[in-house]
């Protein structure tokens, strides 16, 4: 990693990040003499958190400031979208540190700055961006493994940044190379998970770096995906009316619950707009009792272009798409 005296610096979301917490996950960056977007680092915040916290609650958000108590692991503090504090709980270790700070923080990070985090996954195809949510469990990044298998790159996994072009065109901003896949999607896909670490506390979902296949320059963001699962035999793709985009848009923000709360509504609703008027939304349902991810991206591709690449990305060894 780039380091500057105990500082590393590193890169994701589109940002320049200096951190005195080593963050393995994240793209080395050294920049020089550029300055960080982002600087993370150790602070005690045990009196600021007694001081502003309300009896029983994990998180305290007023505009451009957000303070978020994860029990048993940090006090966590986001300022005006350029600063993440974090105060360790004795014991804790790195590794939990790191699954808040790169998910949650970074979430409420983006939303300080103006851009939109969506919950999912993103998939470069023909050189755009689509975003793939839904529901925890709906097969989002088991999704874009198979994408990966084909050939395709990945954008990102579980936080995609979009921003918008000076022409107000909408961006997918590359977050860094993992995925998180479940014991059951590497079992269909033919990988053995002894070589890979679990997520803490979650002893059967794993963190699969994405050495090859990662794009890490922004794209333009074409479409949506909302992924879920059904008890039904068969897939089903629909396009999604403009009006009904809203509330998925909101629904899929990466944790939409601090919107209004940190005075981000006006802010959201206007982003909201630009997208639905720009990009194309589709729902997809899957049959729930059995897997679907390779058929799912034969009818994506085949939506998009026609099947046009449909025998054109066909790895040979797919773990390689993987590692």
């Amino acid at each position: 990693m780039a380091k500057t005296s105990n500082i590393s610096c590193y890169k994701a979301f589109g940002l320049h990040i200096f951190s005195d917490l080593s963050l393995p996950e994240l793209l080395p960056h050294c920049g020089g003499e550029e300055q960080p977007d982002v600087v993370i680092k150790k602070v005690d915040l045990s009196a600021l958190w007694s001081q502003l916290a309300e009896p029983d609650s994990y998180y305290y958000i007023k505009k451009d400031l957000c303070l978020i108590h994860v029990s048993g692991v940090a006090i966590y503090r986001m300022e005006a979208g350029s600063v993440i504090s974090y105060s360790p709980i004795a014991g804790v270790n790195d590794q939990q540190l790191r699954l808040y700070l790169l998910g949650t923080c970074f979430g409420v990070l983006l939303m300080q700055r103006k851009v939109l985090p969506m919950h999912g996954s993103g998939v470069i195809i023909d050189g755009k961006a689509y975003a793939i949510v839904g529901e925890s469990g709906a097969g989002k990044s088991t999704l874009a493994s198979a994408f990966l298998n084909r050939g395709f790159r990945l954008l990102t996994d579980d936080i995609l940044a979009v921003t918008m072009t000076k022409n107000g065109h909408p961006l997918g901003i590359p977050s860094y190379p993992q995925q998180k896949l479940w014991q059951e999607s590497l079992d269909e896909f033919g990988i053995a998970s002894h070589s890979y670490q679990p997520i803490y506390q979650r002893e059967t979902k794993y963190k699969i770096p994405v050495n090859h296949g990662f794009m890490d320059k922004p794209a333009p963001l074409a479409g949506v995906f909302v992924l879920e699962k059904a008890e039904q035999p068969t897939i089903e793709i629909a396009p999604i009316p403009k009006l009904a985009c809203f509330p998925i848009l909101y629904y899929h923000t990466f944790r939409h619950f601090m919107i209004q709360r940190a005075g981000l509504l006006d802010w959201h609703f206007s982003f909201s707009a630009d997208l639905v008027n720009r990009l194309v939304f589709y729902q997809i349902v899957r049959p729930h009792l059995r897997f679907t991810a390779e058929e799912l991206v034969d009818h994506i591709l085949h939506l998009i272009n026609g099947g046009a690449n449909l025998e054109n990305h066909h790895p040979s060894r797919k773990e390689e798409q993987l590692i």
